[in-house]
């Protein structure tokens, strides 16, 4: 009885449908609070399950298998719901449901309500995003399915990018490539880009239309976005995930002709092409077993020669495309930020990004950087005299999802440039990350030295 009393009346439901899996996050709108998150894995092959967390239950873990994606979002529903482990009385309760979707292609530049119309959009640019946009698809469709009765969002990772001007998105190919087939730079992480930026503006005690900023995602994907006056105007991934930065498993920049000569030396597929750009370059392509930067770190450090050319790779990658968006901009940026899981904890990593950049006005402090491993405060890791500051911002695409879905439905929602988010203002406050912030203190208690304090 307990828990059905305690059972919110508004919740914000997100759902992130990969390929082979289903991740989501339940928000009480009522109390600003996660109040439940999980992952479906192994969607559409065998050996299904859920894994599902809510604060102050044991995580919970069941073996179940998912033929496709209904079956996965009915389990998602199923498990929320459940008496013993759940954190909903019923589904009524459930008011939006916020999808991430890869590629929008040129049609949006911010969030929308799914319509018929919508969803034939997406269907039209999925080759586009032939590994992501198909998933989502699905799992928008599986959605209504199980909650027909709410509005269902589409939050598009392209749809930050659309304000980069032509000079940016634009290839030299023949232009009727991009008229007739829409081959552009298009750009993805947009949703943790847009939460970034407008967290830089307040930790710098600016508005976002003042803000200029260097934005660096790094996780197993990795991109990068230069911010002129709050708006995104350049990035470094372009028509398909592939382009930028090297990253765990895919090439990033390299020569177009490399896989024309690939496909007549060694006789490869396209589709074989496309596979090892994609799922076996990178981080892995180089050191030959390695896809994740703890593991190319550590194997770096006891002497794998291979390890530390991959690690040097991809360090000085990001150290170019720093240098050209500082041209970009034409003037110092207010900031260069790190987000994402290796941005936010692997400071290794963050050494060798900002390694010799004195002259361009970054200086790391060492120690500081030591410091910086939370995904629970944002923090300052550049030195006292440095020219720009250097932040650390763990991101929330979840919470842009939710707070576009919850606007969408109140008719209340529009472009970012016309939209203020509850991050925005210098008093909000990430519950979940208050509370875990505390643990981080109690093991870590210089840490609470490098978190940024808000102006004002």
């Amino acid at each position: 009885y307990y828990f059905f009393f305690r059972s919110p009346n508004m919740v914000i439901l997100t759902l992130n449908c990969g390929s082979s899996s289903a991740k989501y996050q339940v928000f009480n709108w009522e109390t600003r609070d996660v109040i439940a998150s999980g992952v479906v894995e192994r969607v559409t092959q065998e050996g299904g399950s859920i894994t599902h967390t809510a604060p102050g239950k044991p995580e919970y873990t069941m073996k179940h298998e998912c033929p496709n994606h209904t079956i996965a979002v009915e389990l998602i529903i199923r498990t929320l719901t459940d008496p013993d482990v759940g954190v909903i009385s019923d589904m009524n309760v459930i008011k939006a449901v916020g999808h991430r979707v890869l590629h929008g292609g040129t049609k949006f530049t911010k969030s929308v309500v799914v319509t018929p119309e919508v969803l034939d959009t997406f269907r039209e640019v999925q080759d586009l995003g032939p590994l992501h946009n198909p998933a989502n698809i699905m799992g928008i469709e599986a959605a209504q399915k199980v909650l027909p009765d709410v509005p269902h969002c589409a939050v598009m990772d392209t749809a930050w990018h659309q304000t980069m001007p032509e000079r940016s998105f634009l290839y030299a190919v023949p232009h009727d490539w991009y008229e007739q087939y829409s081959v552009r730079r298009y750009g993805f992480h947009g949703t943790s880009f847009l939460f970034t930026a407008k967290r830089a503006s307040v930790l710098l005690g600016k508005k976002p239309e003042d803000t200029n900023v260097i934005i660096a995602h790094i996780g197993n994907g990795a991109s990068m976005c230069c911010v002129q006056n709050g708006k995104c105007i350049d990035t470094s991934m372009g028509l398909t995930p592939l382009e930028g930065l090297v990253m765990g498993t895919r090439s990033g920049d390299c020569d177009p002709a490399l896989a024309f000569y690939m496909m007549r030396k060694a006789g490869l597929s396209v589709e074989e092409i496309d596979t090892a750009l994609n799922k076996q370059s990178g981080l892995l392509g180089i050191t030959g077993k390695y896809a994740d930067r703890r593991d190319v770190t550590k194997s770096m450090e006891e002497g794998d020669k291979r390890a530390k050319l991959a690690y040097e790779i991809e360090t000085y990658r990001v150290r170019k495309y720093i240098g050209s968006y500082i041209a970009a901009l034409g003037k110092m940026p207010d900031a260069l930020i790190f987000t994402a899981g290796v941005g936010e904890f692997h400071s290794l990593m963050r050494a060798g990004f900002c390694k010799d950049l004195e002259h361009l006005g970054i200086i790391l402090d060492p120690a500081k950087n030591e410091l910086a491993r939370t995904r629970n405060a944002e923090t300052c890791i550049s030195a006292d005299n440095s020219p720009i500051r250097i932040f650390v911002i763990p991101t929330d695409e979840e919470l842009v999802m939710t707070e576009d879905a919850y606007a969408l439905m109140k008719g209340t929602y529009d472009v970012h440039t016309r939209f203020t988010y509850s991050f925005q203002s210098p008093d909000y406050v990430n519950k979940g990350r208050r509370e875990g912030l505390k643990a981080d203190l109690e093991k870590n208690p210089r840490l609470a030295d490098i978190i940024v304090k808000i102006p004002g």
